[in-house]
């Protein structure tokens, strides 16, 4: 899913920011990795700490393919908007 599908589920929109600051103090039971920008990218951040790599590390192996360009066809992997 991406930051903004989960904001609509919530009923928030447009607080896709806010999505990613609450994924960040998330247990490690939840899969906190499958969430990812509207771009087909991890969001990369310093202040991550390296999370942002170790989220890469478990997209693919789960199957998600990136590009040279560190993106995935988020088309093909992202959630559907109809399961939700």
């Amino acid at each position: 899913m991406t930051y903004g599908q989960v904001a609509a589920r919530l009923g928030a929109p447009r607080s896709a920011r806010a999505v990613g600051g609450a994924m960040r103090r998330c247990p490690d039971d939840v899969p906190w990795h499958r969430v990812v920008n509207a771009k087909g990218e991890v969001s990369y951040s310093p202040s991550r700490n390296g999370g942002d790599a170790v989220q890469q590390r478990l997209l693919e192996a789960e199957g998600v393919e990136f590009d040279d360009r560190n993106r995935f066809n988020l088309q093909r992997f992202r959630w559907p908007e109809d399961i939700l």
